[in-house]
């Protein structure tokens, strides 16, 4: 065992080894297991989540551990994010049961990219050198790439791994550009003496163009405007469980790594890159709304949508205070609930006569399938932000954040942004229950994807109505990350 490695980091260590330890014994099950009889495959993937979770409740402590000499911390905030990666995960194969099965899929092999994905989040969420947080970075896109153009028949499918592929690889680089420099500069790439070395050197132009540099980076994979131009090809054209995944679980470890970088390893550049998040919070959620307004499919519809609420989430970091950054966590359990419950029922809709990706494809739903279009309306009103719904409770959050932090007429747009969202919100459901053209066989739940509903919708709805515990656990986890408060312009 190397000298810089303990059995005390393998404890703290315990669910990403949980996690690999699944992976590998799915891949060994996939090569055993026929084709027709690889269903139970994505029992296992369930149950290796499951365990991984057991082992995140289990190494959790109050007081944050650094473990392999530094490159990694065992803290709240990366719990809390390791806690959204996992439940996303949990609820996308939750989602691909019944609908591999209609694509004609593989199991093994898909569940197997899904716990890769998920095992280089939680790497993205707890480490504190930016070579950790790298290779975790590219664990996740690889097996993304490979994920979105799965469909092999599907050209779609094949045209969004290829625009993944590409346009991640372009902002990979950009990315790798700006650390290069940092690292030149400071001669670490520890985040914590990271933040001594920028801070002894003071303002640099190199320092102002890695800055710039690793914020495009990141901004390719929260779909920041104008960093966003992949995203709703390929959330259209990808598998809708992975569409889902995307959405939430990329996006979560994503933020993780911002928060990450610039709190922890930037903070001395706070007054740079507050003025330059501003800016692309701003333009991110107009940009966002404006486009799903005239969206007939649903998958492109919910893909601006996220591109919006990336804009919402930036608020957190722009605060750059405890509360703006426990109320983008809180933001984000929210967020995970009912963007995941919205694409559980367009994966409904998915039938073998049917694709059921647009709008007029939720035709009648209420007369076909009540629940799903009841826990619809929900997800759609709580997306925008209405009461009593847990959407309302977490844009309430993070607007009174920004109004704290002096950040007023960020706390306005926001607001304006989310009355205009309404519109395409209320566009699902006027095709839901007042229109009754419908194509295709019956839709049916299965017990799998009835699951998911019901997780998502009691998590939309307990949130709004009881949210305290959350508010506690959040403001745990942001004080955790040793933020002291950096904001220093008033717009």
């Amino acid at each position: 065992m190397p000298a810089w490695f303990s059995l005390n980091d393998l404890y703290y260590l315990l669910p990403e080894l949980v996690l690999a330890s699944g992976v590998l014994v799915l891949l060994v099950a996939t090569a055993l297991t026929p084709k027709r009889r690889q269903g139970w495959l994505s029992w296992l993937a369930l149950g290796a989540l499951a365990a991984s979770a057991a082992a995140v409740l289990a190494v959790a402590r109050p007081v944050p551990v650094d473990v392999a000499r530094g490159l990694i911390s065992v803290d709240a905030f990366a719990a809390f994010f390791k806690g959204i990666v996992l439940l996303a995960a949990a609820l996308t194969v939750l989602l691909s049961v019944r609908y591999l099965d209609t694509e004609g899929a593989r199991h093994g092999s898909y569940m197997f990219l899904v716990l890769c994905a998920t095992l280089g989040m939680m790497f993205m969420a707890s480490g504190t050198d930016l070579v950790v947080i790298f290779v975790g970075l590219e664990t996740m896109a690889i097996a993304f790439y490979i994920l979105a153009g799965l469909l092999k028949p599907d050209r779609r499918s094949n045209e969004a791994a290829v625009k993944y592929f590409l346009l991640g690889a372009f902002s990979l680089g950009i990315l790798l550009y700006g650390i290069s420099i940092l690292y030149g500069m400071s001669g670490t790439t520890n985040l914590r003496a990271l933040a001594e070395a920028v801070a002894a050197r003071g303002r640099d132009p190199w320092l102002m163009l890695a800055l710039i540099l690793v914020a495009a980076g990141i901004g390719f994979k929260i779909a920041a405007v104008p960093f966003h131009m992949w995203a709703p090809d390929v959330y259209e054209g990808a598998p809708t469980p992975i569409t889902a995944f995307l959405s939430v679980g990329s996006k979560a470890a994503s933020f993780a790594m911002l928060l990450r970088i610039f709190l922890e390893g930037l903070p001395s550049l706070s007054g740079d890159w507050t003025i330059l998040f501003y800016v692309l919070a701003v333009v991110t959620m107009t940009v966002g709304n404006i486009a799903a307004l005239t969206q007939s499919n649903t998958k492109r519809m919910l893909a601006y949508s996220s591109i919006a609420h990336a804009g919402y989430l930036l608020i957190g970091v722009i605060a750059g205070t405890t509360r703006g950054v426990a109320a983008m966590l809180i933001y984000f359990v929210i967020y995970a609930f009912m963007q995941m419950g919205a694409f559980a029922v367009v994966v409904l809709l998915r039938r073998a006569d049917v694709i059921g990706d647009e709008l007029k494809d939720l035709g009648g739903l209420l007369a076909r399938q009540p629940f799903a279009a009841v826990a619809m309306l929900v997800f759609m009103l709580s997306l925008g932000g209405i009461p009593p719904t847990a959407g309302f409770m977490g844009k309430f959050w993070l607007f009174s954040a920004a109004i704290d932090a002096n950040y007023v007429w960020l706390a306005v747009i926001g607001v304006l942004n989310s009355a205009v969202s309404l519109y395409y919100y209320l566009r699902v459901v006027v095709f839901m229950f007042m229109k009754h053209e419908a194509a295709g066989s019956q839709p049916a739940l299965s017990p799998a994807l009835t699951t998911a509903l019901v997780v998502t919708l009691a998590g939309t709805l307990v949130l709004g109505v009881y949210p305290r515990p959350l508010f506690e656990l959040a403001e745990l986890s942001a004080r955790a990350l040793g933020v002291v408060g950096v904001s220093a312009t008033v717009f």
